[in-house]
């Protein structure tokens, strides 16, 4: 059992989840996003007392507060017990993109499976002008666009499209050319420097 758990699953699966997930929400009332979730725990801690934004009824968010603690530990036990020995499986034409801008594949366990380039995620790289703007700037802007389109991509691409909400569509169209034009045009700019 856990040599299947282990191994790679078919995206079918993960769709086919998410569609379940959708239709169990929609049928009690529910929406799905994780910046509500943000937003529902600095209400918890007492922002609501500063800042008029987080001023509302938390408790009524309560369900998607357990469910980003979930996401959580779900994530520590996949990571954890559940990881496969085996890289991640990259194609071939994505790792030698990826090398023309000085990144390379990690293949072993050691080098991170797969997920996080060395070259990167370090330390040393957080605290220079390139992790500057991938970490911190990347990250205000994630934060800035997320509120700014009064949601994330989850909750607009899967729980507002399930929805047909315009806004929602509007929302995904730019979170798509948004990611379309760093991928393309100012991550290779960013990994020069």
């Amino acid at each position: 059992m856990l040599e299947l758990l282990q191994q790679p699953w078919h995206w079918a699966f993960s769709g086919f989840m998410i569609a379940l997930t959708m239709f169990i929400l929609l049928f009690w009332g529910k929406s799905f996003g994780m910046s509500a979730t943000m937003r529902a725990m600095c209400a918890a801690g007492g922002a609501g007392k500063k800042i008029s934004f987080f001023d509302f009824d938390w408790k009524k968010q309560s369900w998607n507060l357990l469910f980003a603690l979930g996401a959580v530990i779900g994530g520590y036990i996949a990571s954890t017990y559940l990881a496969s020995p085996e890289p991640v499986h990259i194609s071939s034409a994505t790792i030698a993109h990826l090398q023309t801008l000085g990144v390379d594949y990690p293949s072993s366990i050691a080098e991170g499976t797969g997920y996080l380039p060395l070259e990167l995620y370090n330390f040393e790289t957080l605290f220079s002008l390139k992790g500057f703007l991938l970490f911190v700037l990347g990250g205000f802007f994630v934060g800035f666009g997320a509120r700014y389109a009064g949601g994330c991509t989850s909750g607009h691409a899967i729980s507002g499209l399930s929805n047909l909400q315009i806004p929602s569509l509007i929302a995904v169209i730019g979170f798509f050319i948004g990611g379309l034009l760093m991928a393309h045009v100012l991550l290779p700019l960013i990994l020069q420097l």
